[in-house]
């Protein structure tokens, strides 16, 4: 695998467990942050699909 999708895999439980585990200090910003790292997950998934999906034309 590619060091830099499992970079951003650590660093995105890094970030998660973060945010769950520092719920009472954070108060309200929980759900941006909730929010924007979903956002965040899903946009780099789906360019690695696009990456994907390029090179398998005929």
């Amino acid at each position: 695998m590619n060091k830099k999708i499992l970079l951003t895999l650590a660093l995105t439980l890094l970030f998660a467990w973060g945010i769950f585990h520092f719920k009472t200090q954070l108060g309200l910003l929980i759900l941006p942050l909730f929010i924007g790292l979903v956002l965040f997950v899903t946009l780099r998934l789906y360019r690695l699909m696009e990456k994907d999906d390029g090179s398998s034309e005929d």
